[in-house]
């Protein structure tokens, strides 16, 4: 008989107790308990570590800033006993049968490497949050599997089997704090890991980043610092034109590749 997945859920946080605490509120109440929860305080001068360990999290420090820094301190640090690695924000408030979802899926299909969903924004107008899910994530999920040629892995909703980030942790830019690190991790995988998008995968996060122009204009141009980072392993000639490093089959574009699942409506 086979043994459970054993999940662990990381969050980085940073001054974000508030958030935090709604967060892990919805991971205490989940139909498929996650095995452990890490937070990864990075550097907060607020409560964050407080609201963790009352909730029973392993808190961990990661004084470097930057959601990469924390982030990736986080898988390292689920290596220890994970066979999945969920990850979410402060901000995120996870559906109850969320880490659930996630079992089943990576049971029923060995080959799956890498599960991502949406987002369902609040806290903003009606329009922002809609501009937000259909655009500004429906967007990204567009246009970078059709450069990439697999979906764009949402850090606030994602998780991916510990073999795939043992893969991939010495090739990510894990230090630098100026770069999408869900972007650099989706040009750091391959068809290979088995990457899939589940549009019914949907993680409820607050639309601060949308809520002025330069904080959402300040994400959006992170792409490019991002693929400069990567490059020429992000560029899609490169990844078109080479073998993974560990194996794996070369990439070939789907004919009917079209738009991501809500994108545009």
């Amino acid at each position: 008989m086979p043994l459970p997945l054993r999940v662990t859920v990381v969050i980085p946080c940073r001054d974000d107790a508030e958030f935090l605490e709604h967060c892990l509120q919805a991971l205490s109440v989940q139909t498929h308990a996650a095995d452990r929860i890490i937070v990864v305080d990075n550097g907060s001068t607020d409560a964050s570590a407080a609201v963790a360990r009352r909730f029973g999290a392993v808190v961990v420090e990661e004084p470097t800033p930057g959601i990469w820094p924390a982030a990736s301190r986080g898988y390292d640090e689920a290596l220890a006993d994970a066979d999945v690695i969920a990850r979410l924000d402060a901000d995120s408030r996870p559906h109850p049968d969320w880490v659930a979802r996630l079992v089943r899926a990576f049971v029923a299909d060995p080959g799956l490497g890498v599960l991502t969903g949406g987002a369902e924004f609040y806290g903003a107008s009606p329009t922002v949050n809609y501009l937000g899910e259909h655009w500004y994530i429906g967007g990204g999920h567009y246009w970078i599997k059709k450069f990439l040629g697999i979906p764009l892995v949402f850090g606030s909703n994602f998780a991916m089997r510990s073999r795939v980030w043992e893969r991939v942790r010495d090739r990510v830019d894990r230090a630098n704090p100026r770069i999408h690190d869900d972007l650099d991790l989706t040009i750091r995988l391959r068809p290979t890991d088995g990457v899939r998008y589940d549009p019914e995968l949907k993680m409820p996060v607050s639309a601060r980043p949308l809520v002025s122009q330069r904080g959402l204009w300040r994400r959006v141009w992170r792409v490019v610092p991002t693929f400069a980072a990567s490059w020429p392993e992000g560029a899609a000639w490169n990844r078109r034109a080479t073998s993974d490093a560990a194996g794996g089959e070369e990439w070939i574009p789907d004919a009917d590749e079209g738009l991501a699942p809500g994108f545009g409506r």
